[in-house]
């Protein structure tokens, strides 16, 4: 089991050394607006490689959610980490996904949140929430803010590649919890297709995430 770990942590980050340069390259980070007592604050890490900001993914989730929700006011957050190539930062980020959280519970007692991540940002939300993962270890979302949480939505966990899933690893999180996780998709499906992990962004899936968030905040209220 340890072998077969390690030679799956070696495939991740050789795969996202190599799509690097993709994932960085023609960019154009959308700046996160600071959560000032929203009724949603959305809360995204971004995938390795990528500049700092909501990313290729984050950001038409957020938008998404924006649009599915008019009539509430929604802000969002970049998760704050390195999102390095060599998959050590990912408990970092979860430390700022949890800081921010708090912080944000802590001064609008009336904000909900949507949390998600792409690619290694899959793995800062798994920590955050909880999960145990092979890319480090953070601090996590205290349990009685559980209920403020309305949606946790990942793309490209690479949780998925040791048979694990936040629906069943979860009690707290696992009911409200939305994974997206394409054919072939090196990082969480072991496959071989780098453009199945470059796609989430304009495939439908944020689109699907998003509605699936949405559907989670209305139903709280």
């Amino acid at each position: 089991m340890r072998l077969a770990r390690s030679w799956k942590q070696r495939a991740v980050a050789v795969f996202l050394t190599a799509v690097a340069g993709t994932l960085g390259a023609g960019i154009t980070a959308s700046p996160a607006s600071a959560a000032t007592c929203s009724d949603v604050d959305v809360v995204f890490a971004r995938g390795s490689g990528e500049f700092p900001g909501l990313g290729i993914t984050g950001t038409p989730f957020v938008n998404s959610v924006k649009q599915g929700l008019a009539g509430k006011t929604v802000s969002s957050y970049a998760v704050n980490y390195a999102a390095d190539i060599a998959q050590t930062s990912a408990g970092a980020g979860a430390t700022d996904m949890t800081r921010h959280v708090r912080s944000v519970a802590a001064s609008c007692p009336n904000t909900k949140f949507v949390l998600g991540g792409y690619s290694q940002g899959g793995s800062v939300t798994d920590i955050s929430i909880g999960i145990r993962t092979f890319l480090g270890s953070g601090e996590t979302i205290p349990a009685d803010l559980a209920p403020r949480v309305a949606a946790v939505v990942v793309f490209g966990n690479p949780l998925a590649l040791f048979g694990q899933k936040i629906t069943t690893a979860s009690p707290l999180y696992g009911p409200k919890a939305k994974e997206f996780c394409n054919l072939g998709d090196p990082v969480c499906a072991g496959g071989f297709n780098v453009f199945a992990h470059l796609t989430y962004g304009f495939d439908g899936s944020t689109a699907n995430g998003a509605s699936f968030a949405v559907s989670k905040v209305r139903a709280l209220g």
